[in-house]
């Protein structure tokens, strides 16, 4: 009963606060000037704009988030009517760009940082993902919808950071089961193939909720993990360490040891820790552990926590050569 009255209450507000309805969201998205190309500019409350590009503004940066391309800036023309951020159950979604809405509804969640939200309708990229309130739901990118969730928790932490426990996860039917972890922390008791079942005594109910749980702890906490091993009931401690892939970053756990790549396998990036390996910028990745890989996903699947290590066969102005890194 205490339900029915909520959503009650709740479709009461949202009809009183909303009577434009979703034409009149594209005409705010319009008036803001919300959509510029291929990137996101739209005006927040406290003369400030959220940010979804992928190359530097020039504007004022408050903060950025480098794994979803996101960032804060001031806005010295502010908008009258500025967006926010839905924090409240939603009665319905629409995808709205600068000449269309176009009405649906979330299909797939977003799982963490590797695999954005999809949309029951095609929708144009970049553009907004609004309620009938003109409240943000998501933001609608090349590569899939950034859930409010994230656009929250982008808001309000003072420092961007996400956890991590050193696993990828996936939906195997009703399981979430683990498809990689990384050899390369210490300590890490994860292993491929494990399902998860409980977190800190609740239960696991997909992947989608249970990464944003793991993204959103606090670095350095504590936490157990109830899984399944073949027919063996296990719980393991996980402590949350800095998430350092994912999203537009390179993710393929070797980020870890100081070496990062573009879409291509290249690489991209050579920190100092990993210097040692001999490595230069543009050699290409080509195998990991005798088995050719071709995306970020395909090294994760390689990669095999108990070993501790991997063998890399590496491609550089047409000569190969293998290196081994743990």
């Amino acid at each position: 009963m205490l339900r029915l009255l909520l959503a009650l209450n709740l479709l009461f507000l949202n009809l009183y606060a909303c009577k434009g309805g979703p034409d009149s969201c594209r005409l705010k998205v319009v008036d803001s000037k919300a959509i510029a190309c291929t990137s996101l500019h739209i005006p927040l409350k406290n003369n400030q704009k959220l940010i979804f590009s992928k190359t530097k503004p020039n504007a004022k940066i408050i903060k950025h988030d480098p794994f979803l391309s996101l960032y804060l800036v001031e806005d010295k023309n502010s908008f009258k009517y500025p967006f926010r951020v839905n924090i409240n159950q939603s009665l319905g979604s629409f995808g709205v760009d600068n000449s269309s809405v176009i009405e649906g509804k979330i299909i797939k969640r977003q799982v963490g940082l590797n695999s954005f939200a999809t949309f029951s309708e095609p929708l144009s990229a970049p553009s907004l993902l609004l309620n009938s309130c003109c409240a943000i739901e998501g933001v609608v990118t090349e590569r899939g919808i950034i859930e409010k969730e994230y656009i929250a928790h982008f808001l309000k932490s003072k420092k961007v950071s996400y956890g991590d426990f050193g696993i990828r996860v996936k939906d195997v039917g009703s399981d979430v089961v683990v498809f990689s972890s990384n050899p390369f922390i210490k300590e890490n008791r994860f292993q491929k193939g494990d399902i998860l079942l409980e977190l800190d005594g609740k239960k696991i109910k997909n992947s989608a909720t249970f990464m944003r749980d793991v993204l959103f702890s606090e670095i350095a906490s504590l936490h157990s993990v109830k899984i399944k091993r073949g027919n063996e009931l296990l719980t393991l401690s996980a402590k949350s360490q800095n998430r350092v892939g994912g999203g537009y970053l390179s993710d393929t756990f070797l980020e870890f040891l100081g070496i990062s790549f573009d879409k291509n396998l290249f690489i991209t990036k050579i920190e100092k820790k990993a210097e040692h390996y001999g490595l230069k910028l543009g050699d290409k990745l080509l195998q990991v552990n005798i088995k050719d890989v071709k995306n970020e996903e395909e090294i994760l699947e390689m990669m095999d926590n108990p070993k501790k290590s991997a063998n890399l066969l590496f491609e550089r102005e047409h000569f190969q050569f293998f290196v081994k890194v743990n």
